[in-house]
C-alpha cells in the first residue's frame, strides 16, 4: 500500500467522507470528551486532511498549519486589541457609561433595542467580529446593571450584526455576489435591508425574548473581567465614570477609521492617494490598535493604577485574547481542510441538478457549502460561481438570487465557523449555549431570509 492509498480507497465519495469523518471528530471531542477546543479543532484538521485524497498525506501538517496561519493573520491582531479594549473599557466604567447613556432612550426592559440597532447599523461597514468586539462588553455591562437578560442581549448583537454582515454590501461577501451576478449595488443594498430587517427581528428579538426566558445565561468571568467586578462597576457613582464622549471614543474611532476605508473604496475608488491613506487607517488590525490605545489611555487616567500595574493588567488582556485567537483560527483551519477536500463543490455539485426554482437553488447551494466549510464568505462567493451561468434560462431576477445566496451563506454556524468560537468566547458562552443561542439564531435568520426573498419575489418580480 502506498502512503497515500488510505484516503484512496475512498473514491469518488472522499468528499462526503471526509466531512462526515470530521463532523464525527470534532464533536467527540468537544462534546464527548471536553477537550480543549483549540486541541480539539486542530486534531479534528489534521483528521479531515488523512483521509481526503485532495491533499497528498505529506503536506497535511503544513496545509493546516499555513490555514492556522492564515486565520491569524487575519483575526490576530484584531482579537488581541479587542481583549485590550474589552478590559479596559470595563475597568474604567466606559462600557458602563455607555450603558447608562442607551438607559437615557430607552427603558431597562427595552434596553436591548440599543444593542440591536447599533449592531445592524455598525456591520453595514464593519465586519461581523469586530462589530462583536465593540459591542459585547456593552452586553456584559448593560447585564451587570439590569441583573438579567444576558441571553437576550447577546442574541440581538448577534442577529443584527450577522443579518447585514451576509445581506448588505459593501461588506466583502454581498459586494463579491453582487460583481459577480452583475447586479447594481445600491439596488442590492436596498433589497438586503429589505430583507434583513424582518430577518434580523424574529431572530434578535421574537427567537430572542423566547430563548431568554428558558436559558438564563450567567455573567461569567471573560476578557480578564470577573462577574463581581462587573457588578461592581454598574454601581459606581456616574462621578468616577469618564464622560459619554470619553468612554464612547474607542467605539466612535474603529467605526470611524473602519467605515472611513469602506466610503472611500466605494464612491472614490478613483482617488488612488485617498485610497491608500484609508486602506492603512481603515484596516482593522491599526483601527482597532487606535481604539485599544484611546480605551487603555482612559483606564489609565481614571484607576489608581501606577505604569507597571497598567502594564500588567494589558498584558493579562492580552494573554485572554491570545487564547481566543487561538481557538478561532483553529475553526477557521478545521474549515479550511473542508474546503480543501472539496466538500463543498462536491455537495454544491449534488445539490444544482435537483431541479428547484433558481431562487431556492442557491440557497440551499449556499446552505450547504455553508454548513461543511464554514465561512460565510466563502459560502456566497462558491454558489455565485456556480448559479451565474444560469442567470439567462431563468426567470428569477439576479438581485433576489444574490439575496438568496447571502440567507443560505449564514444558517447553521458551528464549530467550524469562526464566527461560533469568537460569540463563545468573547460573550463567555459555553459550548451548548453558544449552540442553543447562536447556532439557533443563525438558521432562523437564514430561513426567514429565504422566505422574505421568495415574498418580495413574488410582490415585485421586476
Amino acid at each position: 500500500m502506498s502512503y497515500h492509498s488510505i484516503p484512496l480507497l475512498f473514491g469518488q465519495y472522499d468528499p462526503a467522507v471526509a466531512f462526515l469523518v470530521g463532523l464525527v471528530v470534532v464533536v467527540l471531542l468537544l462534546v464527548q470528551f471536553d477537550v480543549p477546543p483549540f486541541i480539539g479543532l486542530v486534531i479534528a484538521a489534521f483528521t479531515v486532511g488523512v483521509v481526503t485524497a485532495e491533499i497528498p498525506l505529506g503536506e497535511v501538517a503544513s496545509r493546516v498549519a499555513t490555514a492556522f496561519g492564515e486565520g491569524m493573520t487575519g483575526i490576530g491582531i484584531p482579537i488581541l486589541m479587542a481583549a485590550v479594549i474589552g478590559k479596559t473599557m470595563m475597568e474604567s466604567g466606559a462600557a458602563v457609561r455607555i450603558v447608562r447613556g442607551f438607559e437615557r432612550f430607552t427603558d431597562e426592559d427595552s434596553s436591548y433595542l440599543a444593542l440591536f440597532g447599533s449592531g445592524f447599523v455598525l456591520s453595514i461597514p464593519v465586519f461581523f467580529d469586530n462589530v462583536f468586539y465593540l459591542l459585547a462588553p456593552l452586553a456584559r455591562s448593560m447585564r451587570a446593571r439590569v441583573g438579567k437578560n444576558y441571553t437576550l442581549f447577546i442574541v440581538a448583537i448577534g442577529a443584527s450584526a450577522a443579518t447585514t454582515h451576509a445581506f448588505v454590501p459593501p461588506t466583502p461577501g454581498p459586494l463579491a455576489v453582487a460583481s459577480e451576478l452583475g447586479i447594481n449595488l445600491g439596488l442590492l443594498i436596498v433589497v438586503g435591508i429589505t430583507i434583513g430587517i424582518p430577518s434580523s427581528i424574529v431572530g434578535g428579538i421574537l427567537y430572542g425574548h423566547w430563548i431568554n426566558r428558558r436559558l438564563d445565561i450567567p455573567l461569567r468571568d471573560s476578557i480578564d473581567t470577573s462577574g463581581e467586578e462587573l457588578t461592581e462597576l454598574a454601581t459606581r457613582s456616574r462621578d468616577e465614570l469618564p464622560g459619554l464622549f470619553e468612554a464612547s471614543l474607542p467605539i466612535a474611532l474603529a467605526v470611524v477609521l473602519i467605515g472611513a476605508q469602506t466610503i472611500s473604496s466605494t464612491f472614490f475608488g478613483g482617488n488612488e492617494t485617498l485610497n491608500a491613506v484609508t486602506s492603512f487607517i481603515g484596516d482593522s488590525n491599526v483601527a482597532l490598535t487606535v481604539a485599544a490605545l484611546a480605551a487603555a489611555i482612559t483606564y489609565y487616567r481614571l484607576t489608581s493604577v501606577d505604569r507597571d500595574e497598567w502594564s500588567e493588567e494589558l498584558t493579562g488582556a492580552l494573554r485572554t485574547g491570545g487564547n481566543i485567537a487561538a481557538i478561532t483560527a483553529a475553526g477557521g483551519a478545521f474549515g479550511a481542510m473542508l474546503a480543501a477536500a472539496g466538500v463543498g463543490g462536491y455537495i454544491a455539485g449534488i445539490l444544482s441538478g435537483v431541479g428547484l426554482g433558481l431562487i431556492v437553488t442557491s440557497w440551499v447551494i449556499a446552505a450547504a457549502v455553508r454548513i461543511v466549510q464554514g465561512s460565510t464568505t466563502v459560502a456566497l462567493l462558491t454558489t455565485a460561481g456556480i448559479v451565474a451561468p444560469l442567470l439567462q434560462q431563468a426567470s428569477a431576477r439576479p438581485v433576489y438570487v444574490a439575496a438568496a445566496i447571502g440567507a443560505g451563506g449564514l444558517i447553521f454556524s458551528w464549530y467550524n465557523d469562526s464566527g461560533f468560537w469568537i460569540v463563545k468566547e468573547i460573550g463567555g458562552l459555553t459550548q451548548a449555549e453558544t449552540l442553543k443561542t447562536w447556532t439557533v439564531l443563525t438558521t432562523i435568520i437564514s430561513v426567514m431570509g429565504l422566505l422574505s426573498v421568495l415574498v418580495l419575489s413574488t410582490l415585485f418580480p421586476a
